[in-house]
């Protein structure tokens, strides 16, 4: 199947010939659908904070912060390109359509307004705007990643997301010297992201007191997946060359392994709010990390007695604490194993990574939720799941997804504990796309997703954080809701 010159194009991109062997097989045969148990839920699998609750858990933070090694990580490297779709729609038929209208009626509410007048001054024909806002000749937001967008006016200037995000982490990742934050960006514009940190972090260095340590990185071309044609063949450029395509956001798992702190937060690009609406999302973000903390502090613990003496009741404990803090629920075989190997089993699920996500009401917004899924093993684990893990032509398994009562805003809290996350990634949980090139239809491959099944084998527990936390930005007429604007 591979040829010599395939093998030298593996080798260069740090591929493994297995690793396409592999990824031909998930072509072949298709990715197992997810097993939903139940819908995660208040009190069984997602804790709602009392105002006690989280007072507690933002003070224990805070005691500890000054001695904890904290990183943000954010996803940034998408093109914007999809948040423009309508009005590029505008510009390629010449007829104006809902979303442009709105863009127009409103168009002085954008933080960008101003940038964009110097490009196409008022009286400026519409198409001719547009062009001016997202073609290579003027603004090129039509191909700018979010992160450099700008979203917010201030009186002082308009602010990117990038910049929202710096802001942020001096609120919570920060242990009152230095915020650490981690980007990861796309090759083409690490340059651009450089030079607005430069600019930028200087100032909000002298307006918070602590220093900025903001590094960044790009998906690796190993994370990669070969690409096939409609018959499951590899899929092959007009000079002979296997065509591989990037392998969605689960690729970053191999970026977030190269990264070492106590507490990880992890948010995406987009969801961000000005200063005035900020609070919310620093005080839950506090709480997590604080729950997070007392959480690390029982597996201690735990594991602590489960090396001394063994009894049943003490296995009994163990079993209730995994289940109610770390998601994880053992299959009716664990009963018959020796009293040992019992607790051999749960020290091996103590070892594992470990992250909190926060979740939000369910109003409706496309995407994943919070669920108990059982594995082959027949154990339960609270996962987040997306609609297209699941087989929508069972009934039941729709029913259980479209009644989820939560959905996943991409709010998590980790501590990776040294562990190798490779090792914890569930590689049978992929997606399969079908895409074009050259006018010939192929099948893609994504890797499972970074807070999907890159994470199956982590430990888990969800808390519901407030709605005005979850401010994604999926048009550029988000930009027009009350939570991007700063009045």
């Amino acid at each position: 199947m591979l040829t010599p010159s395939d093998l030298l194009q593996l080798s260069a991109r740090g591929i493994r010939p297995e690793e396409i062997n592999q990824q031909v097989e998930y072509f072949k045969q298709g990715f197992p659908w997810m097993n939903l148990e139940k819908s995660a839920t208040i009190g069984d699998g997602i804790v709602r904070f009392s105002e006690a609750d989280l007072a507690s858990h933002i003070e224990r933070f805070e005691s500890r912060r000054s001695s904890l090694n904290l990183l943000k990580m954010v996803p940034a490297s998408g093109a914007a390109t999809r948040m423009f779709k309508s009005l590029f729609e505008y510009i390629s038929s010449g007829q104006p359509n809902k979303e442009s209208d709105l863009f127009f009626s409103q168009k002085e509410s954008f933080a960008f307004y101003e940038e964009l007048k110097s490009f196409a001054p008022e009286g400026t024909a519409e198409a001719e705007v547009l062009k001016q806002l997202l073609g290579a000749s003027g603004m090129e937001y039509g191909s700018l990643p979010k992160g450099l967008l700008k979203f917010h006016k201030y009186a002082s200037g308009a602010r990117t997301p990038l910049e929202e995000h710096l802001v942020e982490a001096a609120e919570y990742a920060s242990d009152g010297q230095k915020a650490r934050l981690h980007f990861t960006v796309s090759p083409e514009h690490l340059g651009r992201f450089e030079a607005l940190v430069a600019r930028i972090s200087p100032i909000w260095s002298s307006h918070f007191g602590i220093e900025f340590e903001v590094t960044f990185s790009e998906q690796k071309p190993a994370t990669d997946t070969v690409a096939v044609n409609m018959d499951n063949s590899l899929f092959r450029e007009v000079d002979g060359s296997l065509l591989f395509r990037p392998a969605g956001h689960g690729a970053l798992l191999e970026n977030l392994n190269d990264l070492s702190a106590d507490i990880i937060f992890i948010k995406n690009i987009d969801n961000v709010v000005p200063d005035h609406l900020k609070l919310a999302t620093i005080q839950y973000k506090k709480a997590l990390a604080g729950l997070l903390l007392w959480i690390l502090e029982g597996i201690s613990y735990l594991e602590m007695r489960l090396k001394g003496e063994l009894k049943p009741a003490l296995i009994e404990e163990a079993l209730l604490e995994i289940k109610t803090y770390l998601g994880f629920e053992v299959s009716a075989d664990f009963q018959f194993l020796s009293i040992e190997a019992q607790a051999a089993e749960l020290l091996k699920i103590l070892a594992r990574p470990t992250r909190i996500c926060g979740v939000v009401k369910n109003t409706g917004e496309p995407g994943g939720g919070p669920f108990w899924c059982q594995d082959v093993a027949g154990n339960l684990t609270l996962q987040l799941v997306e609609s297209a893990q699941v087989d929508m032509s069972n009934a039941d398994q729709k029913a259980l997804f479209s009644g989820s009562t939560h959905f996943n805003p991409v709010d998590l809290v980790c501590a990776t504990r040294g562990c190798d996350l490779i090792e914890f990634r569930d590689m049978s949980t992929g997606f399969i796309t079908e895409k074009t090139k050259d006018g010939k239809s192929l099948k893609a491959q994504e890797l499972p997703g970074l807070w999907n099944g890159a994470m199956a084998y982590w430990n888990t527990l969800f808390v519901e954080v407030p709605l005005e936390t979850f401010n994604p930005v999926k048009t550029v007429t988000d930009l027009l809701r009350p939570a991007h604007q700063n009045v």
